[in-house]
């Protein structure tokens, strides 16, 4: 099914800097035979969505009788699969594992990454790209690509990804839709953060008159987790900490998820990602945080506010990065460390402007 709206009706959805990075983006892309487009590694519901949908709308360009560009995509993980909660996305034949994607791409697109080291193994490609485009909506991003189509006020890269889509001339299909529609309900929280403004539910009022069944979309994203999954939540639970005068006096709440955990019942890393939905409903602290150990033995660090504190700030300054409310970074030594550090940075990151 097709939407009776092409994409391009965004007139009052967030931009990137300006329109003529928007103009160089879009007569680079038509010009490309070969569109190489990455996202960050370990994708989320953003980064991998956003990313399928931009493919199926350069593959639709083709079908529409224009000269077809090669279109592959990729992220960098070894081994490279996709998570179990986005495999039901359109549009995931494009994807190519990051030893079979072009070492000088002619024009690379990267989606969601706010820096080149977040595309892991494909850093190196984004390097070598004869042009790169970067797409993304983290306060935090280092504008690393020749054409940075970067609006930290959007809700999610996935509406960026939408006004490149209307750009390009393509109209948003359901399966288009489906891939921007999980990345808006993922970095809105299924539009219960304080990022989903007017203009969000808009957005997702067009994308649902594609077809789109969002409690199928839910039920994919949040309503399914092996049993496993049930003990590693307990254990997490079970060693969580309350700190009520850290975080400036805020209140810090924090675990961890180990390597053991996941092993004792064979599950892969992404199920710990939602450890931290969980551990942020905490009322006696504004800041949750959650320590997973990677199968490396590095700790991927996810940090929540509630508003009094910016959490993008304290790991930034820990050499990760994010928003105001959701960010992280990669810690390493043991997890006392790498907690001890964080909490040193929240000391000095509780902020003015926020709420309780």
């Amino acid at each position: 099914m097709t939407a009776d709206l092409p994409g391009a009706d965004s007139e009052d959805l967030p931009g990137a800097d300006s329109e003529a990075e928007w103009a160089r983006a879009v007569k680079i892309l038509g010009a490309a035979t070969e569109i190489c487009l990455a996202c960050h590694v370990r994708p989320d519901g953003d980064a991998l969505g956003s990313m399928l949908a931009v493919a199926q709308a350069l593959r639709a360009r083709g079908a529409a009788g224009r000269e077809p560009a090669r279109v592959v995509a990729s992220f960098g993980d070894l081994p490279f699969e996709i998570p179990r909660i986005l495999r039901f996305l359109p549009g995931t034949d494009l994807l190519v594992p990051p030893d079979a994607f072009p070492e000088r791409p002619q024009v690379m697109v990267t989606f969601d990454a706010a820096s080149a080291d977040r595309l892991g193994l494909l850093q190196a490609s984004a390097s070598a790209a004869g042009e790169l485009i970067v797409l993304d909506h983290h306060a935090s991003n280092t504008r690393f690509g020749s054409v940075n189509l970067i609006d930290q006020a959007a809700a999610a890269t996935a509406v960026l990804a939408f006004d490149l889509i209307g750009r390009l001339g393509v109209d948003i299909s359901r399966d288009i839709a489906l891939g921007l529609y999980a990345g808006l309900v993922t970095d809105t929280g299924s539009f219960r953060y304080s990022n989903t403004s007017a203009p969000v539910h808009e957005l997702a009022a067009l994308l649902l008159r594609t077809g789109i069944e969002p409690g199928a979309v839910a039920h994919e994203l949040w309503d399914r987790s092996p049993f496993g999954f049930l003990a590693l939540l307990g254990a997490a639970l079970g060693r969580a900490r309350l700190e009520p005068a850290a975080a400036a006096g805020y209140g810090l709440v924090w675990t961890t998820v180990t390597r053991e955990d996941r092993a004792a019942h064979g599950l892969p890393f992404e199920v710990a990602e939602s450890v931290i939905d969980v551990v942020r409903r905490t009322d006696e602290a504004d800041v949750a945080v959650v320590l997973k150990e990677d199968d490396e033995g590095c700790w991927q660090v996810s940090a929540r506010s509630k508003g009094a504190v910016d959490v993008g700030r304290a790991c930034v300054a820990l050499g990760g990065g994010g928003h105001r409310l959701a960010a992280g970074f990669t810690g390493r030594g043991p997890a006392g460390d790498v907690i001890t550090a964080l909490r040193n940075q929240l000391a000095f990151s509780a902020d003015p402007a926020g709420e309780r």
